[in-house]
């Protein structure tokens, strides 16, 4: 006998989410739930990649505060005796400030939630067992369904440091109990630049910790536009935070109470450590083998409907790979859940998913970046850009940092965009929707905006984008100039 529609192996908000779309189907779902997040646990008590975001953007906002009660703009100066320090920071203020806001965020689709809207909620660690037929053994159960998913947290990469573990560090599981410790180091050292560790490194600046972030690529930010990597990188280093490039830690150490890293050539002092070397998954105590599920370089083989090689089992998240964004994780979840309960026709597309990196500028991008476009269309593409110093509200607000950038085809087709400036994140949407429903540039050339808005800087971009196409083309620059010189002419 089949016990549930769907059941969920999970540990992540995109399996609560996932449960939740699956109830409101109707369907009836089970979640499995790692011990961990069992509710005889606090919050303090608890780690995971979720509470770690949660914490991360709350802090992120504090230093943004920060940051801006520092500057003296607007004609306002600050009459202090410091003028130095015009705001002197409470950090345990600020931290009562950050645990109340992810306890209030803990309550959004809480276990309770879950419960009263039909989930059966089981706590447990299980496995997959293939015989007599395909169940998920936990707590003494086994739950059979007719589909299965994969909603479990991955781990953080830990590189292969001589003397890391020994040394100890932090990840985004467990930067709650960095900011937690009664004062905040004076030194911090990030290794790394994947979006968390970008994030962490500007905010502790902001909030007066020496910050050395240490990459191995050329520049942060690998995956996103060089150019708009490349300015949140100058504005970071403006700051305060010390980024070396093209740089491999080898070692870490703890000498005289003190914790220290090779980077290089330079031996670096560092109170404390935060690991963003990226994500790997968590499969070995899932049985996923018997099941028979393939992967590549450790990775799930999925196809385009989210399924794994075994049809039954499909997966989301960041076990799919890639980015570890919430929201990239229910727009999976939905297209999942309705392939596992009806018919597997449901197709994810991450063409129209926008996504963004909150560092100060915001670093916003939906679909390809230039290079991506180039290597795939070569000359079959114009790219427009335009910056935020010619945006009147921009100018109004003295947020003049980054520009919008827009990447289409000749015909009008948008391959991609990256906006990096103020509130990127928020209008990054408006050319998300345009990809998602197909339209071209030229929609976003002929929409009215307010004015005064940041928004308006996607309007200029996709104007600048079809002026640059007309002005490539020869043929129409003559047809209009000959046709307004014959009118010209007539009317003498």
């Amino acid at each position: 006998m089949i016990d549930y529609d769907l059941v969920i192996i999970g540990g992540t908000s995109a399996g609560r989410y996932a449960a939740l779309t699956a109830t409101s189907l109707q369907a009836r779902v089970a979640l499995v739930e790692p011990l961990s997040n069992s509710q005889d646990l606090s919050t303090a008590g608890k780690e995971s990649i979720d509470l770690g975001l949660r914490y991360s953007q709350a802090l992120s906002e504090t230093g943004r505060f920060a940051q801006d009660i520092s500057h003296q703009q607007f004609g306002i100066h600050w009459e202090t005796a410091n003028s130095q320090m015009p705001v002197e920071l409470q950090f345990d203020g600020v931290m009562k400030w950050a645990e109340g806001i992810v306890a209030n965020l803990s309550e959004i689709n809480s276990i309770d939630v879950l419960a009263a809207r039909g989930v059966d909620v089981i706590f447990g660690n299980g496995e997959f067992v293939a015989k007599p037929s395909l169940a998920f053994a936990v707590s003494g159960r086994k739950l059979r369904s007719l589909c299965y998913l994969l909603a479990c947290p991955t781990l953080a990469t830990i590189p292969n440091i001589e003397g890391l573990t020994a040394a100890g560090y932090f990840t985004s599981e467990t930067i709650g109990q960095l900011v937690k410790q009664q004062k905040l180091p004076q030194s911090l050292a990030v290794i790394g630049s994947d979006p968390s560790g970008v994030e962490v490194a500007q905010t502790f600046t902001r909030l007066g910790v020496a910050v050395t972030m240490v990459v191995k690529g050329a520049h942060i930010l690998t995956k996103e536009d060089r150019e708009a990597a490349g300015l949140v990188q100058a504005v970071m280093e403006a700051e305060g935070v010390r980024i070396l490039t093209a740089t491999e830690v080898t070692q870490a150490r703890v000498i005289d109470d003190k914790k220290w890293i090779q980077a290089g050539d330079l031996a670096i002092e560092a109170e404390e450590i935060f690991l963003a070397a990226g994500r790997q998954p968590n499969f070995q105590a899932l049985n996923l083998e018997a099941t028979g599920i393939k992967f590549n370089n450790q990775r799930l083989i999925l196809n385009d409907k989210l399924q794994t090689t075994n049809p039954s089992i499909y997966a989301i998240g960041d076990v799919a790979g890639g980015y570890p964004f919430p929201h990239i994780a229910h727009c999976e979840a939905v297209v999942a859940v309705k392939n596992a309960l009806f018919l597997p026709m449901f197709q994810i597309d991450y063409r129209g998913i926008p996504w963004a990196i909150f560092s100060d500028p915001q670093l916003a991008r939906v679909g390809l970046t230039q290079a991506q476009a180039r290597r795939r269309f070569g000359d079959d593409m114009i790219v427009s850009r335009e910056y935020f110093k010619q945006i009147e509200k921009a100018q109004m607000s003295g947020n003049t940092t980054g520009f919008c950038k827009i990447v289409g085809r000749r015909n009008g087709e948008i391959l991609g965009a990256t906006i990096v400036g103020p509130h990127a994140a928020e209008l990054i949407h408006v050319i998300a929707l345009a990809v998602r429903q197909g339209m071209k540039v030229d929609a976003i050339a002929e929409l009215p905006y307010i004015w005064p808005t940041f928004s308006e800087i996607m309007g200029q971009t996709a104007t600048a984008w079809q002026l640059q196409r007309f002005r490539s083309n020869t043929f129409m620059r003559n047809l209009w100039e000959n046709l307004f010189h014959w009118r010209r002419y007539w009317k003498k």
